[in-house]
């Protein structure tokens, strides 16, 4: 399976492991060594600390790089007046009688904590290409699901969240 990703995710995701390469490596190959130079191996923590550190951030790049060489370039253009990729949207939930904001975004930057969700989900997926006004079913799977109605589309929310990281 291929990951959906923007032109932006990309960015951000090759500028992270520029990041990593250039900063974050050299600082964790200086703290192995100083920790290696306080002698015996068998019981220094702060050894094994700075190379499960090092460990984990080779393990971040290859990650990503395996992500973006991977990835299924998706677009975030949308009609004006239309729910896509990166925008905000207000949505009343008729059973709850509550209203939620939601940013739409590409499965590796969800977070519905935050209110980021994805395309694939089944709001997202609901709510792409719909306008304001329009009362939408989301399709929760085997024929179940509830209504929702789209109250805004805030198109200025742009791409500023940052992508996960572990």
């Amino acid at each position: 399976m291929h990951n959906q990703l923007t032109k932006s995710d990309i960015k951000k995701m090759e500028e992270e492991i520029e990041y990593r390469k250039l900063v974050v490596r050299k600082n964790a190959l200086e703290d192995v060594k100083e920790a290696r130079a306080q002698g015996d191996l068998s019981e220094n923590f702060e050894y094994y600390a700075a190379k499960r550190f090092k460990n984990k951030n080779e393990s971040r790049i290859r990650y990503l790089e395996k992500m973006i060489k991977t990835a299924e370039v998706v677009s975030d253009d949308s009609a004006a007046d239309e729910v896509g990729m990166n925008n905000r949207v207000e949505v009343y939930f008729e059973e709850d009688d509550e209203t939620e904001t939601y940013k739409i975004v590409t499965t590796v930057r969800q977070n519905s904590l935050q209110g980021l969700i994805s395309t694939e989900s089944p709001l997202g997926r609901a709510l792409l290409g719909k306008k304001a006004g329009e009362r939408v079913f989301v399709d929760v799977g085997g024929g179940n699901g509830y209504w929702v109605l789209i109250r805004s589309i805030d198109k200025t929310a742009g791409d500023d969240d940052e992508l996960r990281s572990f």
